[in-house]
């Protein structure tokens, strides 16, 4: 018990918090959890990512994880820590994947200033973490998909596991741009209920 005298008011609470969402499976609790943190880890992730659908899409991943991972928090740390860290690995997976997608190949060119040209390459081969970030992300987004009305399931499944540009899902589905990212922000809204919720859906 000494160790919690350490922690802010507000982290006791978070503490508080969790062991209702934990033990007693509170919906509410969750709400609360994620409500307080939503918008910091938002635009935390919003700046490493520097686009907002990214930075939309992987807050609810970051919370999708804390929240399944819920009942393996420990103590030690307050809870806004343990999920920014959650947002910050997520985030550079992200960031990763999509630097590999893109393979620097070194050549001898030269341009007119003698100056070393490099030129990208797209590798299609996934590596091995790769394939683990991916696989990760489509378990968790198949947690919300089938919940989600029909209409909104096509979009999530084109934007998240084919991860279609919103131009490519326009093109695929047919439909108005702005339509299109209407329709994802709804769905996006609705997963974030689905995360607050976890109980039933995990």
């Amino acid at each position: 018990m000494e160790l919690k005298k350490q922690f802010s008011d507000k982290a006791l609470e978070d503490f508080k918090l969790i062991d209702q969402a934990v033990n007693e499976g509170d919906e509410q609790a969750y709400a609360m959890l994620m409500d307080r943190y939503k918008r910091p880890v938002y635009h935390m992730v919003l700046k490493m990512v520097r686009n907002v659908d990214d930075a939309e899409d992987l807050t609810i991943e970051a919370f999708a994880k804390s929240f399944k991972n819920l009942h393996k928090f420990k103590k030690d740390f307050t809870f806004s820590t343990w999920l920014f860290r959650i947002a910050t690995n997520n985030a550079i997976d992200f960031i990763r994947k999509k630097r590999l997608n893109t393979m620097s190949i070194d050549t001898s060119f030269t341009d007119d200033n003698g100056d070393a040209v490099g030129f990208d390459v797209e590798d299609q081969n996934l590596n091995p973490q790769e394939v683990a970030i991916k696989s990760q992300k489509i378990e968790l987004i198949q947690m919300f998909v089938t919940k989600l009305p029909a209409k909104y399931q096509r979009l999530v499944k084109l934007r998240y596991f084919d991860e279609l540009s919103y131009d490519e899902i326009a093109a695929e589905l047919d439909a108005p741009l702005g339509t299109v990212k209407a329709q994802l922000h709804r769905a996006r809204e609705l997963m974030y209920d689905l995360v607050k919720n976890k109980k039933e859906h995990i």
